[in-house]
């Protein structure tokens, strides 16, 4: 169950990547078999793409592997390195809580309107519900690099390999 835990974005991540594959190439046979288009899969695929992107954050705030500018906080004694590092970690981390949360009032408008799907028909939210709970687990691996990070963990010790 802990490996489940650990590496919930990465199954997430895999499962989400062969099914879009697997709509890709069944929209692709069926396009030049029939002459005809299976319009849903541009919205499955579409969505998929936004979850993709939302828990492969996940992954990478998790191994510390954002884009990172690090000219200045290089330059800078440790002391300062740790400050600026702080910083980042502040201002990081209140983004990404309000950026949970602006994407759950985006959901709650969602539901209160009824706003449904042009290729599915279904309600839009079902799409947008899984973004802020990805938002919230960007925030928690962030977190967990962090907290990796300040004890002075080794890198090969930050992410155990599985």
């Amino acid at each position: 169950m802990s490996f489940i835990l650990r590496e919930a974005e990465k199954i997430i991540c895999a499962v989400l990547f062969l099914s879009m594959t697997f709509l890709g190439f069944a929209n692709v046979v069926v396009r030049y078999g029939t002459n005809y288009s299976l319009a849903v899969t541009e919205e499955l695929l579409t969505n998929g793409f936004l979850l993709l992107t939302v828990f492969g954050a996940a992954v990478a705030a998790r191994r510390g592997e954002h884009l990172a500018v690090t000219l200045v906080h290089d330059l800078l004694p440790p002391v300062l390195q740790r400050a600026v590092f702080l910083l980042s970690l502040v201002l990081s981390l209140s983004l990404l809580a309000l950026s949970a949360w602006f994407s759950w009032q985006s959901v709650a408008n969602l539901i209160s309107n009824g706003m449904r799907s042009y290729g599915l028909g279904i309600p839009a939210w079902y799409y947008q519900i899984a973004v802020p709970f990805g938002f919230g687990l960007i925030l928690i691996r962030y977190l967990q690099h962090a907290v990796d990070v300040m004890r002075g963990a080794p890198d090969d010790e930050v992410i155990p390999d599985v």
